[in-house]
């Protein structure tokens, strides 16, 4: 059985292309960050990040520091 502990999966209030095109040097940039995207089209603009050592908090309060909404999504 495969384990996706590694897939981060937030609500966020990243609406727009313009709010993406701000964070994207912030994730890719992040060494621990091997993929990410944002659901723009999807009501919660839902936020996956592919990490195996960053936890749920961390990108939380990351998001937050720059102005953004986050919480997880379960």
């Amino acid at each position: 059985m495969e384990n996706f502990n590694h897939i981060l999966v937030f609500k966020t209030n990243i609406k727009t292309p313009a709010d993406r095109e701000t964070l994207k040097p912030l994730f890719e940039q992040h060494k621990s960050i091997k993929q990410w995207n944002v659901d723009l089209y999807d009501e919660d603009y839902v936020l996956r990040i592919i990490s195996y050592t960053l936890n749920h908090q961390y990108i939380i309060k990351l998001l937050q520091v720059h102005g953004y909404d986050c919480e997880e999504l379960t």
